[in-house]
């Protein structure tokens, strides 16, 4: 039996990988003798009625007036954690993040004589320069009993931080291939966008970030369409680059080629992955900022579609080149459009692809499959 104190200020039904890793995994791991403390947010009550863990929720919103803005946040999360952990008897403290989870499990743990394990995820490493902020996160990373890696990647960044490689686990995120699946009725998506059955379709998900790489798949989509390629791209997200992918795709004059549906909800996001012939997310390095894995291409490949990634960051271990999709260099866009044609030219090839996708996704990366590596996790410390 797992008695676990886990801290994290993501989880559902706050949207977000983090979020969806903390709430699959330990519901797996025990019921409710995990205690979870996250943030109080709208629709709590709802997740935490279903839910099999034992859920604390605060009020976690940093106070603009006070210095630092955060100290309000740090100062609930540590008092709660604390007199949880003095009132139950933990195996162990987990923070899915150094900061803020991860500085306050610190804390606690040596308080009360337990061992921590923080999570790493890769883009936070790498886009708080060198201050404060930086060196608190270097702290409790660097003195934590054992530190998960959600990519070799993020691990190799981890040890250039100066964490011991000793106490890293890389441990991949997961899919849940329950609802991930092939086979779903996909009707009325296609045709809710006037897509031809001879058109082929490229599919990308995501907060609408420049990292993304989804103005690269804009202009790739655009010049084969010229090139007399069948095809039509469907992006789905919302976020701060909205506005200058709708320029980019009025400049590319592919409107009624690329087509920009916003959110779309949980249920309907499998069945958009169904609905596709490949998934795409060509990422790229913007500034140290950059992908620490890309739970989106596990969801792609759990439906058997291949995928296109970048080679920046984490995503070589979301996408293994030549066997579940392909890698290309982000910023390259003969690259991209390349790889593009090779899979829609090949429809052998990327019926192997998304074959070889979807076996990986149910023998290595669904979440049970994560939950007993995360079981173990106490006996490498």
């Amino acid at each position: 039996m797992n008695r676990l104190l886990v801290l994290t200020e993501l989880f559902l039904p706050t949207k977000g990988g983090t979020a969806v890793w903390a709430a699959e995994v330990y519901k797996r791991l025990g019921g409710k003798e995990i205690h979870i403390v996250t943030a109080d947010v709208p629709g709590a009550a709802e997740v935490d009625a279903a839910h099999p863990n034992t859920i604390h929720r605060l009020n976690l919103k940093r106070i603009p007036w006070l210095r630092p803005e955060s100290l309000a946040m740090y100062a609930r999360f540590f008092f709660k954690s604390l007199a949880l952990a003095l009132t139950h008897r933990f195996d162990a403290i987990h923070a899915f993040r150094a900061l803020p989870e991860g500085l306050v499990a610190w804390a606690v743990a040596r308080l009360t004589f337990r061992p921590v394990v923080i999570y790493a995820h890769g883009e936070e490493l790498t886009t708080w320069g060198r201050g404060g902020k930086f060196k608190a996160m270097r702290f409790a990373l660097r003195h934590a009993d054992r530190v998960v890696a959600n990519s070799e990647h993020t691990r190799d960044t981890l040890l250039e931080m100066g964490v011991d490689l000793a106490r890293i686990t890389v441990i991949y995120p997961g899919v849940d291939v329950s609802v991930f699946r092939p086979g779903l009725d996909t009707t009325g998506l296609r045709e809710s966008l006037g897509i031809h059955p001879d058109e082929k379709l490229v599919f990308s998900v995501g907060r609408l970030s420049r990292r993304k790489g989804f103005d690269q798949m804009i202009r790739a989509v655009a010049h084969l369409h010229a090139e007399g390629i069948p095809l039509r791209y469907v992006i789905a997200g919302i976020g701060e680059d909205a506005d200058y992918l709708d320029g980019l795709i009025a400049e590319q004059n592919a409107q009624g080629i690329v087509h920009r549906v916003g959110a779309v909800s949980e249920a309907d996001l499998p069945r958009w992955m169904n609905a596709c012939d490949v998934f795409a997310m060509p990422n790229r390095d913007i500034n140290g900022d950059n992908e620490g894995f890309g739970m989106v291409f596990i969801e792609a490949a759990a439906c058997g579609k291949p995928s296109i990634s970048g080679k920046a960051g984490g995503t070589g271990a979301a996408v293994i080149d030549g066997v579940t999709g392909l890698r290309v260099d982000g910023q390259n866009l003969l690259a991209i459009s390349s790889a593009l044609f090779q899979m829609l030219d090949d429809a052998d090839g990327m019926l192997s692809l998304g074959k070889s996708a979807l076996d990986r996704a149910h023998n290595e990366l669904s979440w049970d499959r994560v939950a007993d590596k995360t079981r173990y996790l106490h006996d490498a410390s």
